[in-house]
């Protein structure tokens, strides 16, 4: 029994047609802008990945941040 994957699943709901000539082993004439289509969901994917690190930099050098406020209070109290 073959292995039905998700994405074949959103491509037949999106179109019937094209799942099916994808199946009968027919390439797209449209493969300039499929490939276009790739690289911009592959830069996308690396902006969200630095947004991502980018955030957690931050928290990292806001809990420095209020260690070192901390630690600069209670040596002052002493």
């Amino acid at each position: 029994m073959k292995t039905i994957r998700a994405s074949e699943i959103g491509a037949y709901l999106y179109c019937a047609r094209a799942w099916w000539y994808q199946k009968q082993g027919v390439e797209s004439s449209h493969q300039a802008e499929m490939n276009a289509g790739t690289e911009l969901h592959r830069q996308h994917g690396r902006t969200v990945i630095a947004a991502g690190l980018t955030q957690t930099l931050a928290l990292i050098f806001l809990l420095a941040a209020l260690l070192l406020a901390v630690a600069y209070c209670t040596a002052r109290l002493l």
